[in-house]
């Protein structure tokens, strides 16, 4: 099936990713869709991030677990023809707007144009902070139990761990929710070594950037939030001068 971002309906709906947080990691395909775009719509703390792009537009913002209500403003002021932008931190698709947008336009029936743009993810810019620790085959995982049962949750961290996956943990820790790190922590420790690297990277991009490279045996004793991402290694992963790396295998 072709799409064209350019035929039917009356507005067109940009969904965003505007980066872990700062201007340096935005991509250039990101500003040009904010400069499109009228009405800009989102989490008032990523609004804050792109406040830099968006003087003299609409903003329509809303707190925390409020996204089906940003999503359907933004559908809302689309199909009233105007040019929406609906942010998301990191990547649109990944923990992001996208999916959830394309539902509800589509159960509503909204013919006007989509557009997913793309983003530096919270995990790429960590890994980059912390050297090259996702170089080989890794996955990513939310810790937090708002939409997906703890369960399932649990039942993927072991079966990454039991693979050999690095992983990249979303979401690990809130002040009402901390159980969860500390068993993903005993999972992980099943199956590697307890001198594992892993590197914690918390608002990532800010001004408020923290960087921190421990292991699988200390790293619950670091400051982990929302605004965190936890990388544990795997069996082969390993401290080089200071750099957390993951080797792909090639002859050094």
């Amino acid at each position: 099936m072709r799409r064209s971002n350019n035929s039917g309906g009356k507005g067109k709906l940009f969904v965003v990713g505007i980066g872990p947080g700062g201007p340096l990691d935005r991509t250039h395909r990101a500003e040009l869709a904010l400069a499109q775009s009228e009405v800009v719509v989102g989490y008032k703390r990523y609004l804050d991030h792109i406040k830099d792009l968006t003087e003299g537009k609409e903003l329509i913002s809303s707190g925390m677990t409020k996204e089906t209500e940003r999503c359907k403003a933004a559908i809302e002021r689309a199909d009233q023809g105007a040019t929406v932008a609906l942010v998301s931190s990191g990547d649109a698709g990944i923990y992001g707007m996208a999916g959830l947008a394309l539902e509800l336009a589509g159960t509503a029936g909204k013919s006007f144009p989509i557009e997913i743009v793309s983003g530096v993810t919270s995990a790429s810019a960590t890994a980059s902070r912390l050297g090259a620790p996702l170089m080989l085959d890794f996955a990513c995982i939310s810790l937090s139990d708002l939409l997906a049962p703890w369960s399932m949750i649990r039942q993927r961290l072991e079966a990454t761990a039991a693979a050999d996956f690095v992983v990249a943990l979303y979401n690990p820790r809130s002040k009402g929710r901390t159980q969860q790190l500390d068993e993903a922590a005993e999972i992980f420790k099943k199956f590697r070594p307890g001198h594992t690297p892993v590197g914690v990277g918390t608002a990532v991009g800010t001004d408020e950037e923290s960087i921190i490279l421990s292991d699988l045996d200390h790293f619950l004793d670091l400051e982990i939030n929302m605004r965190s991402i936890v990388i544990i290694g795997n069996k082969s992963s390993k401290i080089i001068d200071g750099w957390f790396v993951t080797p792909r295998g090639y002859q050094v």
